[in-house]
């Protein structure tokens, strides 16, 4: 009965054994090692587009383009909180994705991310260390970039393993025939599913040294850590201080080391000594209570009021990208007018406006169909040269921000780096419909200029009239 009792012991001993050993094991992330890389990878070039040399372009280059300042702003100050606050949206964007894996983790330090993450935001309070520093998020940038290289590799390896796989299952689907042919297919088959091991050892060991076999817990870490030293990056070189408020102030995060560069601070010096709040135009000095009810938000919430464009932008209308094709269109004609022909102005003129047609009406009334001043003609270019070279920038650059986030691209890591700024989405509605009327009436003259001159080469009666009808 003794050994009975001890046998029962020992194999409810093994059983809790076995217990315990599967609650230890932690699960891997698998499949999610995709969009982790993703994430990964935009973690990366954010740090990167924060580099003092970067910061310094956007305070000497960026908000200084000529488009910028003629229909967007010429208040430093407004421009660089657009560009925080834009960052600042895209971290917020990047940390639900972050938030949403830490919720698969087993550190409870790790699941309280989002709660940790706002807390950070608003106070700067880093009770879990969290923050890097410069040397630090160096290297775990490249850590993480072994993983994506690694992971990437998997993602290829994975999609060759299916063409092996579809390549057998195609090849073992046939019929008894010529017995040399069937020799051949069944050595194509053994050849093919020496392959199929040999890339199955290939995606094992991927996994091993990819993102694939990493646990909740190290990935959520690797990630938190880095969202937490970008932020605090970004509080240092914007001097935003939270102990005065979402404003700039003197005060920066103590975990990272100030640079010693000039230009890792690219707030104008002339204004830090003042209290400025965010607002959705160019920034004030607040009020005790604005300041307190801004606070009552938080830090997030605050900096996207920056991003809600005002009712007389382009933005509010949801013209925006409507009018960088129209821009980009106009461009084109304006290029190369002898190519354009009555079907083209008249999809240009579809594409108008009720405000700009009306506009361009009044312009063109009194002016005639007949254009035959050369010097005025090669003032008109001239003028369109220089409105081209100011507006069509902030054209493309909308096309190419929108190509970056649309839908089909959001895993895509952004290759140009262009800010909301620079676009035409905070451009005053007003200006910019001036400018593309201007377009369209040098556009008009030079048209009717290039076409007059094709006129007086004609000499067959017929042509003229087919040129006039």
């Amino acid at each position: 009965m003794g050994i009975e009792t001890w046998i029962i012991k020992v194999k409810k001993s093994i059983s809790h054994s076995f217990d315990s050993v599967h609650v230890i094991k932690k699960p891997k992330v698998g499949v999610l090692a995709f969009e982790i890389a993703g994430i990964m990878l935009k973690l990366d070039h954010m740090w990167q587009n924060l580099s003092d040399e970067n910061m310094a372009r956007l305070r000497n280059e960026s908000i200084c383009l000529q488009g910028v300042r003629q229909i967007i702003s010429n208040e430093d100050v407004f421009l660089l909180s657009l560009a925080c606050a834009e960052i600042v949206e895209n971290l917020k964007v990047l940390s639900k994705s972050v938030s949403r894996l830490s919720k698969r983790c087993e550190d409870s330090k790790l699941r309280g991310f989002e709660t940790g993450f706002d807390g950070f935001a608003n106070t700067s309070g880093d009770p879990h260390g969290w923050v890097l520093s410069w040397k630090e998020m160096e290297a775990k940038n490249k850590k993480m970039a072994r993983y994506v290289a690694a992971t990437a590799t998997l993602h290829r390896e994975m999609d060759e393993l299916t063409v092996v796989e579809n390549s057998l299952k195609k090849h073992s689907q046939f019929d008894h025939g010529h017995v040399k042919d069937n020799s051949m297919k069944q050595q194509k088959i053994i050849d093919l599913q020496h392959k199929l091991q040999w890339q199955k050892q290939k995606i094992k060991y991927l996994k091993e040294k990819s993102l694939w076999n990493k646990s909740f817990d190290t990935v959520t870490l690797l990630l938190a850590r880095s969202m937490f030293t970008i932020l605090s990056r970004i509080k240092l070189v914007f001097n935003i201080n939270n102990g005065n408020g979402y404003g700039y102030g003197y005060g920066y995060p103590p975990s990272l080391p100030r640079s010693l560069s000039a230009s890792a601070i690219v707030y104008p010096s002339d204004q830090t000594s003042n209290s400025f709040n965010f607002v959705s135009g160019p920034l004030i000095k607040t009020s005790k209570q604005e300041e307190s009810d801004d606070l009552s938000h938080g830090f997030f919430e605050t900096n996207s009021k920056i991003l809600k464009p005002s009712s007389t932008t382009l933005g509010a209308a949801a013209l925006a990208l409507h009018y960088a094709n129209l821009i980009i269109v106009t461009e084109k004609m304006i290029r190369s007018p002898q190519l354009v022909g009555v079907d083209a102005r008249d999809d240009v003129y579809m594409m108008l406006p009720n405000s700009i047609r009306s506009s361009l009406r009044r312009r063109l009334k009194g002016i005639g169909f007949t254009a035959s001043d050369p010097v005025l003609a090669g003032e008109w270019r001239e003028a369109l040269g220089k409105i081209l070279g100011w507006l069509s920038p902030l054209a493309h650059n909308m096309m190419k921000w929108q190509h970056e986030r649309s839908f089909e691209h959001q895993n895509v890591m952004p290759k140009t780096g262009v800010l909301l700024l620079q676009t035409l989405f905070f451009a005053d509605q007003q200006k910019t419909e001036a400018a593309i009327t201007e377009l369209l009436v040098g556009l008009n003259y030079i048209w009717r200029f290039d076409n007059a001159k094709a006129l007086l080469n004609c000499t067959n009666f017929k042509d003229l009239q087919q040129y006039t009808s």
